[in-house]
């Protein structure tokens, strides 16, 4: 069966006005997952994650400096983006403990798959920089925790957001073990995330597309890219960077996917995950920013998840 984490407490991040990372993002969220057709989920809280694992992928120095600044009243910009509100460290902190909650759920075959709906996203967070909406990189803790208290040696992350995902490039660059896989629109914030961008051991798989792209060429950067260099890399465990902002109703980007190619990326990855990895995926919510392009985009890729 398939684990819903999520937390009220991820709805206390607050953003400026007429900002697309808003709490209403993940109400849409848990509006669609409360109809009968997602009943048969396994839902329960996120944690609080702890910092001795958020430290498995940020600097010491930076994890400390976030928690000093983090406010109890009023808000602070970190950039022009990004910004912390009293219940900002809170959230972050749900985020990383449903992912790592998720990990071990899915590590301990307590259950097949697991989807992590929290706020804010953590893609773009780099090693000691915040930037994009996000602070702490979930999907790339989870699969460093996957790999100190699981023992896998090879986990990759998988990342369909429709803007690259630097900060786990930044992350992974020098690790062998871990493979970074990306279609993003380009160009596009942050600017990262050429085909060209390897790694120094070959294990960041960059599928950019351009404006207009739409399913076919997603599939395709997939299909003759992405999915053939997993199933060599062979990974012991999926994490998914679920961003779903390349829906053709998000505000943010034009690549203009249709709602059934979220399903249809989901299926691929269990299918490479069902081959060397017993099936696991853990997903985490990245990006999506119109509220029905997010329900609809959600609904496909859990249900995908679902009839594993």
């Amino acid at each position: 069966m398939t684990l819903l984490l999520t937390h009220s407490a991820c709805l206390n991040h607050l953003t400026p006005p007429g900002h697309p990372e808003r709490p209403d993002r993940l109400r849409a969220v848990d509006e669609v997952l409360a109809e009968d057709r997602f009943k048969a989920l396994v839902r329960d809280q996120a944690p609080e994650g702890d910092l001795d694992s958020v430290l498995l992928c940020h600097g010491e120095h930076y994890v400390g400096e976030l928690r000093h600044v983090a406010p109890t009243s009023g808000m602070i910009y970190l950039d022009g983006d990004t910004s912390m509100s009293p219940g900002t460290w809170e959230a972050v902190m749900r985020g990383v403990g449903g992912a790592l909650a998720a990990t071990d759920a899915v590590m301990k075959g307590q259950h097949r798959n697991a989807f992590v709906a929290v706020r804010p996203p953590g893609h773009h967070a780099e090693k000691s920089t915040p930037m994009g909406f996000c602070f702490f990189d979930n999907a790339a803790i989870a699969a460093r925790h996957a790999q100190r208290k699981h023992g896998i040696v090879r986990a990759a992350v998988v990342d369909f957001d429709v803007h690259h995902g630097n900060g786990t490039q930044d992350i992974f660059w020098a690790d062998p073990t871990v493979m970074y896989c990306s279609t993003h629109q380009m160009p596009l914030f942050p600017g990262t995330g050429a085909m060209g961008e390897r790694g120094e051991h070959d294990t960041i798989v960059n599928a950019p597309l351009a404006p207009e792209d739409g399913s076919a060429r997603f599939r395709a950067a997939f299909e003759n890219l992405i999915l053939p260099r997993l199933q060599q890399f062979s990974p012991e465990l999926i994490i998914i960077s679920a961003g779903f902002d390349a829906h053709h109703r998000d505000p943010l980007a034009s690549i203009n996917l249709k709602v059934d190619d979220f399903g249809w990326v989901t299926r691929k990855l269990m299918d490479i995950a069902d081959k060397s990895a017993g099936g696991r995926v853990v997903s985490v919510l990245e990006g999506g920013y119109d509220l029905q392009g997010l329900k609809e985009s959600v609904a496909s890729h859990v249900s995908a998840l679902m009839d594993a």
